[in-house]
């Protein structure tokens, strides 16, 4: 071969091959991008699917306990009403234990039910979704199952397309060739994605001829729906023809230049070869000098275009990465916007983790004892100290790469010398840590750091580098949100259920209370003691002395009461200057010890209100007290409520500053044990060997009301010395916030106002 035959192949080899790789690398990356991208949307689309359906089953399940909780069919058929009207099922369903309807609400789509067990399938079209459980008398004997159900209508199927951001197709149940349902795809595209969908089972996903990626949901444990769900790709649909054009115009670019290139010298041919070997080493930046306009200078100016064009490539590559980094930030945006903390944090830190390679991960928070405790972690097993779980790291701050940290509000990363790992840290050999901070900073505008997220090891064994960190940085502030948004949220919380002027537990959390506090009596067989308060003749304090000594005399008298209750108890302000105190496990002896207490914590010391111009002024009160008792004097909240305001009317008749015991209804015997059935029981409490009082007849003289004040009070039962727990971890009362499934059973009840007794 001829020198000009050889300049020309190797000039061909070296232009077109870096070409034809470049078209390659790109059409397949993008591919590959595209294919990604969608699998990840039908991933997240999958997971929220499964989210949708689970809280519906569960809304459906506690609706249908709210029906089973009814203690007879008449009672049960207006739960079922409420639930009905309330939105919380579309039909409720009640079935004795032959499988014969007992009671149906009507207007319910058709049965079968598709249960959300996914125990048996309907055969057919899907036409609801059912939540089932068991009916039972009090002595347990099953009595059949209650049904609550949504329907599954085009509607439902868009509400799931609206919430995962993709097209979702409902399948027919029944065995054989799959059929649609309801769906949300296009006419154009149905038949090639139930093609697709076809060949699909698990997890995997499969693209249709027209660029749709598809994937198959259910039915299965926990999504008991079949579904179908596809998404359209990104990838542009003329690559292929311009990357095929793109390598053709190089070719004929480089045949043109490389007859061109047998004229040179051997300075132009060096100075080539040299430029060419600073590419090769990945300079972008290498020029070939034209040094005239003959057909080296061609050459020249041919490469220089070359590397111009490479270098674009370089950086659209580029540009795709900082997008995708963008879309991860939208993802952490809608993260921040829930309230489940330890799941935010979790997708945060896997998000890191994936986003940047590393190995290992965690996410510390500061306490008040500033020192970063481990909220979750990931990859951490073996690199804790001795004993250590990864969810217990405790590092102090300024201890340490991470209390350091959180210390100084500055990002670290680098690498650990080998033996120098720092005391209650994981062992590692690279790592990057970022702080995250919430809004409102110090005196010097500087926000504190409330928490950290620290990654380990990367893989292939290379240090972090500054885009790991600025990723990093991303996920921290999401990070941050979420904490922010977590600790607005209860404290949004906190004040929709208590009393901005006493402290107290409100109206709308005493009705949830009562419910609960009801109920698990009713289920343990214990008592519950209600005290209704009430300041007598609080408005003559109000004309006398002013509101804002009527506030300061009701914000005393709360202090007073959380000081005379157990821990256990609840006190909570009713309205105006009424209060009400809820006694777990203590009988109508007790609640009168507990008024006897109270009268005289009111009585015996006057409120001292300052702030009046002519210094501090005393103010004598007292509180007439109402007492009722469940199940002695009611057998529901709203009533045994009641039955101690009733009692409160005739403690302030019978001259104020005093007690009085709700009448006793008339409670009919056990069959076969003791008195004959419509017998009427005294009211009171037993207290048996295990210290815990019970309904039933008492074993003394029952409760009577307050003697004056000069005479010795009667004692408490014994559970007035019941620990503050209840006396047994079942009995605990529930946090603030938490609403049991199916509502507030206690029923519609305003809030009552100052009577001026």
């Amino acid at each position: 071969m001829t020198l000009r035959g050889r300049l020309t192949a190797a000039f061909l080899t070296v232009v077109l091959g870096p070409v034809l790789l470049g078209a390659v690398f790109v059409g397949t990356t993008l591919s590959t991008v595209d294919r990604s991208r969608s699998t990840e949307r039908l991933g997240l689309a999958a997971s929220a699917v499964r989210t949708s359906i689970d809280a519906l089953c569960q809304q459906l399940r506690a609706a249908a306990d709210a029906v089973a909780l009814r203690p007879d069919p008449a009672t049960r058929a207006g739960a079922a009403g409420q639930v009905v009207s309330r939105g919380l099922a579309a039909a409720v369903l009640v079935t004795d234990v032959a499988g014969g309807t007992t009671y149906a609400t009507p207007g319910g789509p058709a049965t079968p039910w598709r249960d959300c067990a996914g125990a048996a399938r309907t055969g057919g079209p899907v036409r609801a979704l059912s939540a089932r459980v068991d009916l039972r008398d009090p002595a347990g004997t099953p009595l059949g199952t209650v049904a609550a159900a949504e329907v599954v209508d085009p509607a439902f199927v868009a509400r799931l397309a609206a919430a995962t951001g993709v097209a979702v197709t409902l399948l027919d149940d029944a065995d054989g060739p799959d059929r649609i349902t309801h769906t949300t795809e296009t006419r154009r595209v149905r038949g090639a994605v139930l093609a697709a969908a076809g060949s699909l089972d698990g997890d995997r996903v499969t693209a249709t001829p027209d660029g749709r990626y598809v994937r198959r949901l259910g039915p299965a444990p926990g999504q008991p729906l079949p579904l179908v769900l596809s998404v359209a790709g990104e990838r542009p649909s003329g690559l292929p023809a311009a990357l095929v054009g793109a390598v053709l115009l190089a070719a004929v670019l480089a045949v043109l230049t490389a007859w061109r290139l047998a004229r040179v010298t051997t300075r132009p041919l060096v100075e080539l070869a040299g430029a060419v070997d600073r590419v090769a080493r990945g300079d972008l930046t290498a020029r070939v000098p034209v040094r005239s306009r003959d057909e080296i200078g061609g050459l020249a100016a041919a490469f220089n275009r070359m590397i111009r064009e490479t270098a674009g490539y370089v950086t659209a590559l580029t540009s795709s990465r900082d997008q995708l980094r963008g879309h991860l930030g939208v993802l952490g945006d809608t993260l921040a916007s829930t309230h489940d903390l330890q799941r935010i944090l979790r997708v945060i830190l896997h998000s890191a983790i994936a986003a940047t390679g590393a190995r290992a991960g965690a996410v510390l928070l500061r306490d008040d004892t500033a020192t970063l405790v481990g909220q979750c972690a990931e990859g951490l097993a073996g690199r804790c100290p001795a004993g250590t779980e990864p969810e217990e790291l405790r590092v102090p701050v300024g201890a340490g790469v991470v209390g350091a940290v959180a210390a100084t509000g500055e990002p670290q990363r680098g690498r650990v010398p080998p033996g120098a790992t720092p005391p209650g840290e994981p062992w590692c050999e690279t790592y990057v840590a970022v702080p995250f901070t919430v809004p409102g900073g110090d005196a010097g505008g500087r926000e504190p750091a409330v928490g950290v997220l620290v990654l380990y090891d990367r893989l292939g064994g290379d240090e972090f580098d500054d885009d790991d960190l600025a990723t990093l940085r991303t996920f921290a502030g999401h990070a941050a949100v979420a904490v922010e948004n977590v600790r607005v949220h209860e404290e949004a919380q906190r004040l929709s259920l208590t009393d901005p002027l006493t402290g107290l537990w409100n109206y709308r959390y005493l009705r949830e209370s009562l419910r609960r506090e009801v109920e698990r009596a009713s289920r343990f067989g214990r008592m519950l003691s209600i005290l209704v308060l009430d300041l007598d003749r609080f408005k003559t304090v109000n004309d006398s002395y002013g509101h804002a000594a009527g506030d300061a005399v009701l914000a005393e008298f709360a202090r007073r009461v959380r000081g005379e209750i157990r821990e256990v108890d609840l006190a909570f302000r009713q309205g105006g200057e009424e209060f009400v105190v809820l006694l777990p496990e203590t009988d109508a002896r007790g609640a009168a010890t507990v008024a006897e207490r109270l009268g005289a914590a009111v009585r015996d010391t006057p409120v001292v209100v300052p702030g009046h111009p002519g210094g501090p002024t005393t103010i004598a009160v007292s509180v007439s007290i109402g007492i009722a008792v469940y199940p002695d004097h009611a057998s529901t909240g709203v009533e045994v409520l009641d039955a101690a305001d009733e009692a409160l009317y005739a403690a302030k008749g019978a001259g104020r500053d005093g007690y009085r015991v709700a009448t006793a209804r008339p409670r009919p015997a056990p069959p076969g044990d003791g008195p004959a059935a419509g017998t009427a029981v005294p009211a009171g409490a037993t207290s048996p060997d295990d210290g815990l009082p019970r309904a039933g007849p008492p074993p003394g003289p029952s409760p009577v009301d307050r003697p004056p004040p000069h005479r010795p009070p009667p004692e408490r039962s014994s559970a007035d010395d019941l620990p503050a727990d209840g006396s047994t971890g079942r009995h605990a009362v529930g946090a603030p916030g938490v609403t049991q499934p199916g509502g507030a059973s206690c029923g519609p009840h305003p809030p009552r106002q100052s009577r001026g007794r």
